[in-house]
């Protein structure tokens, strides 16, 4: 029996998946806990409609991380942070202060989550930092510290 799943179960499909299960599985199992709903030629027609609509959607946000990629691409995100004489840092300079600077710098918000350090920015000077903006989207900026005394 074919059926269009109504939300994802581990094991058997995603959402909005049409799959062949048997028709005890589909009659006991599936349909009275409306995980699931049989494939009417309606039914199938609606589904496609609609993952049509989320696929152009996913590509508008692709197309608008690539654009904001572009943007951002060679920026320069300024910071001045207390240090010694050496260019030692007190303290490092972490993701949540980058993405202030970055907002305040060009107007640009981005969480510090996506924000790709591979260990805290401890010493003055330039260290190159990746913004994660999509799945698979990814821009290279930055940052320079100036240590103050």
């Amino acid at each position: 029996m074919k059926v269009i799943l109504l939300q994802d179960i581990p094991g058997t499909g995603k959402r909005n998946q049409i799959i062949n299960v048997s028709d005890g599985y589909a009659r006991n199992f599936l349909f009275p806990r409306k995980w699931a709903m049989e494939a009417t030629p309606k039914a199938v027609a609606e589904v496609e409609r609609r993952n049509e609509i989320e696929r152009q959607k996913e590509a508008a946000r692709i197309q608008e991380a690539e654009e904001l990629a572009a943007k951002l691409k060679g920026k320069i995100i300024h910071l001045e942070a207390k240090g010694g004489e050496r260019g030692k840092l007190y303290g490092s300079v972490t993701n949540q202060e980058v993405a202030d600077a970055l907002n305040a710098q060009h107007q640009v918000e981005i969480d510090r989550r996506k924000i790709e350090l591979a260990e805290p920015i401890r010493t003055a000077g330039d260290t190159d930092i990746t913004i994660s903006l999509y799945s698979g989207v990814k821009a290279v900026m930055t940052v320079r510290v100036t240590s103050v005394r």
